[in-house]
């Protein structure tokens, strides 16, 4: 079993930046990709970011590249998402999630945080 939280969200105006954080215990952190997703009511959980267990691979939603980057620290075992320039349009629920071979599918992810709220005002 693998536990996540994340923390670091709340409201922001336009341009501004947050970080997030996803604390994980349990099994050996290292071995596992991890993910942010975002949701709004209404609509689907969306990919946002991935980071492979030993960070060399990362990958973004069009949407974000430029503005969000993914990042880990392995002896914290925890995972980062550093978000700037944000958008109005970035307000949603933002998740991390694990999974052994980290992917855009929610689908692929075998645990879930609880979320951290991210509200941009115009």
């Amino acid at each position: 079993q693998v536990q996540l939280v994340e923390s670091g969200g709340g409201l922001v105006q336009a341009g501004g930046s947050l970080r997030l954080s996803c604390a994980a215990s349990g099994r050996t952190f290292s071995g596992y990709g991890m993910g942010w997703f975002r949701q709004v009511p209404g609509k689907e959980r969306e990919f946002v970011s991935y980071i492979t267990g030993n960070s060399r691979y990362t990958n973004s939603a069009d949407s974000v590249k430029g503005r969000f980057t993914i990042s880990r620290d392995n002896a914290k075992n925890t995972v980062y998402l550093q978000m700037d320039s944000l958008k109005p349009e970035d307000t949603a629920l933002y998740y991390c999630a694990a999974a052994r071979i980290p992917s855009t599918r929610t689908k692929e992810y075998d645990y879930w945080g609880q979320g951290t709220q991210v509200t941009v005002s115009s």
